[in-house]
């Protein structure tokens, strides 16, 4: 009898392990059929959640929050939680607009001015959680909403466009170049997403960058008494993030071609719940590129099928939640077993 509850045991612990590090896996094959019936067209005996242009969607939504989740990603790894993410993105896609259609500026000067900006953000973040001692999630929080004023302020509560009208009456003559459009479509989305993921990836299992911060996170004190300067890759972690996040605001104006209110802050939310999917993903246990990615997939094809299906909006926040609820409960669970 206590041998068969022994092994009773054993069983239920392989088939947790088993679930924790393949389930985001098979989560993706099951959501992809599940949409794939939910949204069949009986009239042309197909579905229109596999056709090309929302394949192309998923993939463009996919690619962005891939790339906010990545700078989240970062701060993860020192063990801290940039929620400034989503800000941090909708100030880059107002920055990098502004440049464009109020000032004229060239494609690679608006881009590289944009990052280097909002890396003022990484500067504050670093400047709280390393001088002032705040707690990571308190300082992020704090940012956030500092930046999401700014980003409003600087663009006086509206929207930037193309001929949109300036404070004396006239029209804005500069004009988003297509080169930058382009951007923001396949496959160049694409290509920049993969070189951002692919990067993050050797930068922190293949680098001493990389590894010294995953040791800031996983034992701060050791660290340091080891030589590691923990306080430098603290920093480091979250320029990193803002870089990235920056850059994820880019692609957003050159997908959109405006700079709308909030457009960022929307992918705070996803971003977060990819970063946390990606720690259990093949067991990892920790916060890594290819599990980003993979999170990014998963909440990517859950976004757009639940709008092919038509379900509110409002509706769709209480199961991204629970999907978000889910992801932490199997992070955790990843981490005991570790």
């Amino acid at each position: 009898m206590k041998e068969e509850i022994v092994e009773d045991k054993k069983k239920s612990k392989s088939l947790m392990k088993f679930i924790t590090k393949w389930g985001t896996f098979i989560t993706i094959v099951i959501l992809f059929i599940f949409f794939t019936f939910a949204n069949w067209n009986s009239a042309k005996n197909s579905s229109i959640f596999l056709t090309y242009d929302n394949m192309i969607t998923i993939v463009r939504s996919i690619s962005i929050t891939a790339i906010i989740a990545i700078g989240l990603t970062y701060s993860l790894t020192v063990n801290g939680m940039d929620l400034s993410i989503g800000a941090n993105a909708n100030f880059a896609d107002f920055l990098v607009m502004s440049m464009f259609v109020w000032h004229s500026m060239g494609i690679c000067t608006s881009i590289v001015l944009s990052i280097v900006i909002c890396l003022v953000i990484g500067l504050i973040n670093s400047f709280l959680i390393v001088k002032m001692k705040i707690p990571d999630m308190v300082a992020a929080l704090s940012t956030m909403f500092m930046f999401q004023g700014v980003a409003m302020t600087y663009s006086n509560g509206g929207a930037i466009t193309e001929r949109m009208m300036m404070k004396g009456g006239k029209a804005a003559l500069g004009l988003v170049p297509p080169a930058f459009r382009g951007l923001g479509k396949e496959p160049w989305i694409i290509v920049i997403m993969l070189i951002v993921v692919i990067f993050a990836h050797f930068f922190l299992n293949y680098t001493k960058y990389g590894r010294y911060m995953y040791a800031v996170g996983g034992n701060p004190e050791a660290a340091r008494l080891s030589g590691i300067p923990v306080n430098k890759y603290r920093i480091l972690a979250y320029l990193l993030s803002a870089s990235f996040a920056a850059l994820g605001g880019i692609l957003i104006a050159a997908r959109v071609g405006t700079a709308q209110v909030n457009a960022g802050a929307a992918y705070l939310m996803p971003s977060v719940a990819a970063a946390y999917i990606g720690f259990s993903v093949a067991g990892a246990g920790k916060p890594n590129a290819l599990g980003t990615l993979a999170g990014a997939v998963l909440v990517g094809m859950l976004e757009n099928g639940l709008i092919m299906m038509s379900v509110p909006y409002y509706a769709m926040d209480i199961i991204k939640g629970a999907v978000l609820a889910i992801a932490l409960a199997l992070t955790y669970a990843t981490k005991k077993e570790t």
